[in-house]
This record gives C-alpha cells, structure tokens and sequence, in this order.
C-alpha cells in the first residue's frame, strides 16, 4: 500500500506531542500547502504536532508537485465515492501508524481538510473504529450523503465552514453535509463565509482554533507547566 509523507510542524510548546493534528489537502495541491496554517493554529493547541501528508497520487491536471486523493475524470458522486474508497484505506493506515508511534490514540487527533481534504476527512473520520477529537472541513462536501447513516461507526464532534461565493464546490454543499451529518447524531457546527471564494480566511481559522482548543487543550498537569 502506498505510504503517505509530507511536511510536519513540531508542538510550539516544545517536547513530545500529547496531540496529533492532520491536515488534508485538495485536489491538485500538497502538503506545504496547508502546513502554513499550523502558526496560525499552533497558539490554540500548543502541544500538538502538526503533519500535511501528501495526497497518495500525482494529481493528473499538475503532476509537477501537485496530487490528488483521486481524479476528477466526472465529477459525479459515484466517481467521488469510488475514489474516497480507494483512498481511504491509505488514509486510515497512515493515521493509525502516526498515531501509534507517538503513543496517542484517536481521542487526540484531529482531521482537518480543505476542498477534497475535507471529504478525505469526513469520508475516513466517520467510519474510523474510534472516534477523533474534531474534524474541521473548509471548502469541501460530504461524499454520498445517503450511505452515511449505514455505514457511520465514529461520531466526532465536526465544524463545517465554506465560502458563499466558492466557484469550485458550491456552498449548497455546507448544508447538504450537515443534515446529513445531524441526520446521523453527529454534533455539527457551520458557517458561511460573505463573499469568500474557494479559500480559508481568518474567520475560519479562529473557529477552528477555537473548536481545538476547547476540545483538545488538556488543562491538567503532565508534569510540565504551561
């Protein structure tokens, strides 16, 4: 199976991590770039690591560097879904081996995703044995709403936020995800971003910190102080 790998950012904090954030990229970009957001995301979770794999293929529109969880040939949900399946195994290996050899488990972890990293993170994050701390999903959609309810086994706590003016997944999409997600007993939290395209802005950041701190901030003493 194809092993995952991109760049990391160590805990702010310095020393081991007590938490393990991955953030999952879109079609056609890779992991430097949504590891520029840990600085921004770091503050709220000091002792986390952060890690920005590289999506498992060359993306066929930008093989130069870019990569995909899979290809766009149709953009339909029968495509999407087969391709989330594919990539999901991948996925759900590369978490369980990070996760093992930091010596966490999945109630400190958390996924966060952009565009087709956000239907990686909700696709694998709700059928994973465990449930995460938090999935954080920008831009993206929830791949075949209809099975989820079937097939869900992990409910973690989730924050959906998209852009009203997004051109590439339509911001119907946010909604679309979150009855579904309700639908299945998962706690939901969303928000749509004024005339934001396709991106992350601040806003959407400082929820997501947010949403990070108050879930994974461990205010009890390991033995170091704050």
């Amino acid at each position: 199976m194809i092993k995952l790998d991109g760049p990391t950012h160590p805990p702010l904090a310095g020393g081991k991590p007590e938490q393990l954030v991955v953030l999952l990229h879109g079609y056609g970009s890779n992991g430097e770039d949504l590891i520029s957001l840990a600085p921004y995301l770091g503050p709220a979770l000091p002792e986390a690591e952060f890690l920005s794999p590289n999506a498992p293929f060359p993306c066929e529109a930008n093989p130069f560097g870019g990569y995909q969880w899979f290809g766009l040939e149709e953009r339909n949900d029968a495509n999407r879904l087969a391709g989330a399946r594919e990539a999901g195994p991948i996925l759900n290996a590369y978490l369980d081996e990070q996760l093992a050899a930091r010596g966490l488990t999945d109630a400190q972890l958390a996924l966060i995703g952009f565009s087709q990293g956000t239907m990686m993170a909700l696709h694998v994050g709700l059928r994973r044995p465990n449930p995460a701390a938090a999935i954080i999903g920008y831009s993206g959609m929830l791949v075949a709403p209809d099975l989820l309810a079937a097939e869900i086994t992990a409910k973690p706590p989730v924050l959906l936020v998209h852009g009203m003016a997004d051109q590439v997944l339509p911001f119907g999409a946010m909604a679309e995800a979150e009855e579904a997600l309700k639908a299945a007993g998962v706690r939901v939290a969303s928000e749509g971003r004024p005339g934001l395209p396709h991106s992350i802005d601040q806003r959407g950041l400082e929820l997501g910190a947010s949403m990070l701190h108050q879930l994974m901030c461990t205010h009890h003493d390991h033995g170091h102080h704050h």
